[in-house]
């Protein structure tokens, strides 16, 4: 058999897969009419393993080896790229060679599977992504590729939606764009603001780092099932605080704000330092295990009480990453603040920034690192904005970052 007729026969499977999926969906939504505090039973979920996968599941591993292999170097955009997942999803065997090839975005600058979006992004050159806002849902997209393509065919990579509260604000991101449930499998973190929209903390659903615990149940498969019982608890743990600095004189001007990302070591851009990388998601929310109410990364409330307007920024420090947005320079002839985002920003806007790490001399990081950009963010039409991330940030952090870009901030303009 051809290559080009594996490839086919991958699609073909993984159509059929999904229609079973469907109508099993179909099934659950009978439990959608019960009120929330009625438990949904256990179920014995079918046997992964038992599914009939004819001779796929009995390749040579040596013919197996090739074929992702040819697979992963042919299918390096989207949505083609959509056949390496298709490869992973065949079994057991085809899964675990795929995880094997696959890199992460690290190392080979493309986003595969849902876990690349925790990951960091590429050391050579920035992952380019945009970002949709929809004013009458109050959400926001984000998607992988340069701009918006005519077809709307566009991969998404995460979602967000704004719920406006009485103290704060919630950025809620999940990994589809119709489900922003906490209990929901799709849920990756949040970001709430306080209620100047000055300070904001970036959440995360699993720990900072990678404490996954290997597990045989079939039945608790983070993206196998959608639905899960409402009385299931999610964990939010701090992984970031983002700073707006006040506007005490009320001058019009470019936004500044300080970073501090507490999941990255600042080790991490020195030379030879590594980023976490997690490896997987938890399958399980029995592998969540919430943090000491002594210890930090557990959500804890944020105080709305304070209206000083001399906050001063985060202080540095050795051990933790701290981003500051890049001085723009006063343009003359245009009568604005410039800076240079290489043909990806169009539009002026008070949002558009570009992020460096903050260093101290004794920190040792070498000058073309300190003035790389890690982050820029900025609009390119109505309700559109670029945003190119890159090592150590991952797309979920940077997602993050740039949502507070959008929430109300009248004591910083």
């Amino acid at each position: 058999m051809s290559f080009k007729g594996i490839v086919r026969e991958l699609k073909e499977m993984r159509e059929g897969i999904g229609n079973r999926s469907r109508r099993g969906g179909e099934g659950g939504r009978q439990w959608r009419g019960r009120t929330r505090s009625h438990i949904a039973p256990d179920q014995a979920s079918p046997n992964i393993e038992e599914v009939e996968q004819g001779r796929w599941a009995n390749l040579p591993s040596e013919l197996l080896l090739d074929i992702i292999r040819r697979v992963e170097d042919t299918e390096t955009s989207w949505p083609a790229r959509s056949v390496v997942v298709f490869c992973a999803a065949v079994c057991r065997s085809w899964r675990d060679v795929t995880k094997e090839i696959v890199q992460t975005p690290e190392q080979c600058g493309r986003i595969t599977f849902p876990i690349s979006l925790k990951q960091p992004g590429s050391r050579d050159q920035p992952i380019q992504c945009f970002i949709k806002r929809d004013r009458a849902t109050s959400t926001f997209r984000l998607y992988y590729g340069l701009t918006p393509s005519e077809d709307e065919n566009d991969k998404l990579l995460l979602a967000a939606r704004k719920i406006r509260r009485a103290t704060s604000t919630d950025f809620v991101i999940s990994l589809v764009a119709d489900d922003f449930s906490r209990a929901s499998n799709a849920y990756v973190g949040k970001l709430r603001s306080n209620f100047l929209g000055t300070k904001f903390t970036v959440y995360d659903s699993q720990p900072p780092q990678d404490a996954a615990v290997k597990t045989n149940s079939r039945s608790s498969r983070r993206f196998h099932s959608k639905q899960v019982s409402p009385r299931v608890p999610a964990y939010n743990y701090s992984i970031a605080t983002i700073s707006y600095e006040l506007s005490v004189l009320r001058t019009r001007g470019p936004r500044r704000l300080h970073c501090v990302i507490h999941s990255i070591p600042l080790a991490s851009i020195q030379e030879g330092g590594s980023a976490p990388t997690p490896q997987s998601f938890p399958q399980s929310i029995n592998e969540q295990c919430p943090p000491s109410p002594g210890l930090p990364g557990k959500e804890q409330p944020i105080s709305f009480s304070s209206t000083s307007l001399s906050e001063p920024p985060p202080t540095f420090s050795d051990d933790r990453l701290i981003l500051k947005n890049k001085a723009p320079r006063w343009h003359e002839q245009l009568q604005c603040w410039c800076l240079n985002f290489r043909g990806r920003v169009t539009v002026a806007s008070v949002k558009n920034f570009q992020l460096v790490a903050a260093v101290e001399p004794h920190h040792n990081i070498p000058v073309a690192e300190q003035e790389k950009v890690i982050l820029q963010f900025g609009k390119i039409g109505k309700d559109i904005f670029t945003m190119d991330y890159r090592y150590p940030l991952s797309a979920f952090q940077a997602f993050a970052i740039c949502l507070s870009s959008f929430d109300t901030k009248p004591a910083c303009e």
